[in-house]
């Protein structure tokens, strides 16, 4: 058999010592000393108010959690959302970010275009609700246009940001070698501002979680939002906790897979992480 599996080699290495070991082991520790007595608060409170409809301990969020997930309605609603996220946030990736970068390289447009954004940035997505019922309807592009609002303005900033740090020596640079505009930005700028644009992207799959649960709570039939207001008006409060951890468990995970992205697109770039 061989030894060199992927299951084998984590725990030899826990066995070892080694140092992959160590911070495996490391990394549970600190979970557990700040997951283990916001836990222990919590069952404590549970106990004292002796309803579970109010406030459920959290054994019985956890048995509510694993009959969500043996009948397959928390994989239901939980792959709902993520369709309206990853279609919401892959829009606003694509149409935002070409949006920063022309602000980013042009005074003109940013000129023209900075006002309206700092005119509707202030304005919450959920403020567009009522008037999104109106003209989208109950549905999946209600919910779409309230997440790619939110998601919109940290990667535009972010992206005109990154592009005017561009350090001006490189474009120097480039201008002297004769390159042309259009190869400065694809092979000098965008790489330059490639990090601090991934810090606007993390940021803006924040809001973009946000702002999907505000629009599936009102606007949206299925979805963990949904899902959460439901529980709620059926006063079945450890379902509706469960769907609201669901929420904080999928938002942790996709953070984690941007920064691991982040990290691989940008190995020179240690500084620019969002901190935790």
């Amino acid at each position: 058999m061989a030894t060199n599996s992927p299951v084998v080699e984590p725990l030899r290495a826990v066995a070892t010592g080694s140092g992959l070991g160590r911070r495996s082991v490391g990394a549970v520790g600190r979970y557990l000393r700040s997951i283990v007595p916001a836990l222990l608060i919590w069952h404590l409170l549970a106990l004292a108010i002796d309803n579970h409809a109010v406030l459920p301990t959290p054994v019985q969020v956890a048995e509510a959690a694993a009959e969500l997930i043996g009948s397959g309605e928390l994989f239901r609603t939980a792959g709902a959302s993520l369709v309206r996220l990853g279609a919401a946030y892959g829009l606003a990736v694509l149409v935002c970010v070409p949006i920063g970068v022309l602000m980013g390289t042009s005074r003109l447009i940013g000129y023209l275009v900075d006002p309206v954004i700092e005119l509707l940035r202030p304005i919450s997505g959920i403020a567009w609700i009522p008037l999104a019922l109106i003209v989208l309807g109950v549905g999946s592009q209600l919910v779409v246009f309230i997440i790619f609002y939110g998601a919109a303005f940290p990667l535009i900033l972010n992206t005109v940001a990154g592009v005017r740090d561009v350090d001006q020596g490189l474009i120097a640079a480039a201008r002297t070698f004769g390159v042309s505009r259009w190869v400065r930005l694809w092979h000098v700028t965008l790489p330059a501002a490639l990090p601090t644009i991934l810090v606007g992207c993390r940021i803006a799959m924040g809001t973009a979680w946000m702002s999907l649960i505000a629009a599936e709570l009102i606007g949206a039939p299925t979805g963990l939002g949904f899902a959460v207001e439901w529980y709620r008006e059926m006063l079945m409060t450890p379902k509706m906790i469960a769907s609201v951890l669901a929420v904080g468990l999928l938002g942790y995970a996709s953070d984690v897979l941007l920064r691991m992205i982040s990290r691989l697109a940008t190995p020179w770039a240690s500084g620019t992480e969002v901190s935790r």
